[in-house]
């Protein structure tokens, strides 16, 4: 297998917003294929800090940027109405003139965003149907014109989606799951497979972790006849034992070893104070790995 190999930017929505746009603006000048933001209420490790809705970011983002790719990383199920989400990702892909990916996941009964908004906590079974229903609903209306369907969980009559998105024949989906049930979700409809790893986890458990959950991707694929190939692997950095940013040498080897299993994406966090400095991007790491790191990794693979 030879991955495509791309990098990406998350920065979460904990801070000015100039400074939001300001960052994104020189992630996208330094070259990076795209900039992430998360989507929870409130920051679930400091629910005190700053922070703003992710999809309003998003599309202002998508206003002050011209190349990048943008992106929710990733979507929160549990307050986010399916119906009306797509007709958001709709919108941004128009504004963006056709660089939105829309990142989805299930969400945990630990986030906050269940009580603050009003809506209980589902159990794991419910929670993992209404992520296959809502990304059901979701890739089905960016690809038609109406939409009518009858979930568990949700219902819709002729939902409309006009004009149709940019990019053919839908945005994108990048699809996050670890467990099996979701897995089999991105199997089926993800163009993106994001995961990371797990926490604190030693490298060699980490990279056996990822090696096995891409062997049950491969599986699932199989089973429904899709060519595993057709689905880019996304690994979200920083949430292990890994220390990819140490040096340059640690981040061609940690990049070595994630592409021999199939992994053409990295997305890591930059300016994120939660996370050690060997796993997450400050300034100066950022401007080094862009035009040293990534382009001698580009070179020996275009070689």
């Amino acid at each position: 297998m030879n991955p495509t190999l791309r990098f990406g930017i998350i920065q979460l929505q904990n801070r000015p917003w100039a400074t939001l746009a300001e960052n994104c603006q020189t992630v996208e000048s330094l070259g990076y294929d795209s900039f992430w933001v998360g989507d929870h209420f409130v920051n679930g490790h400091n629910m005190e800090e700053d922070w703003f809705d992710g999809w309003s970011v998003l599309t202002a983002l998508a206003a002050q940027t011209h190349t990048i790719r943008i992106g929710t990383l990733v979507t929160n199920i549990i307050y986010r109405n399916p119906v009306v989400l797509a007709k958001q990702a709709l919108t941004v892909d128009h504004i963006s003139q056709g660089r939105l990916n829309l990142g989805i996941g299930a969400t945990t009964e630990r986030d906050p965003s269940h009580r603050m908004t009003g809506v209980e906590v589902w159990k794991t079974a419910e929670r993992v149907q209404r992520f296959r229903e809502v990304i059901e609903i979701v890739d089905h209306m960016l690809r038609n014109e109406t939409t009518t369907y009858q979930g568990r969980y949700y219902t819709i009559t002729d939902a409309r989606m006009k004009p149709s998105p940019i990019q053919k024949p839908r945005p994108p989906l990048t699809i996050a799951a670890i467990g099996p049930t979701t897995l089999k979700v991105a199997a089926k409809y993800a163009d993106t497979w994001n995961t990371y790893g797990g926490w604190n986890l030693s490298p060699q458990q980490t990279l056996e972790t990822l090696r096995e959950r891409c062997d049950q991707l491969e599986q699932y694929c199989a089973q429904i006849g899709r060519d595993p190939n057709t689905i880019t692997r996304s690994f979200l950095v920083g949430l292990t034992d890994d220390k990819p940013l140490a040096s340059l040498d640690g981040f061609h080897d940690f990049i070595g070893r994630y592409r021999e299993i199939g992994f053409g994406e990295f997305i890591f966090y930059y300016d994120y104070p939660a996370i050690p400095a060997d796993k997450c991007l400050n300034r100066e790491m950022l401007e080094r790995i862009a035009t040293e790191a990534i382009p001698a990794i580009r070179a020996k693979r275009a070689g």
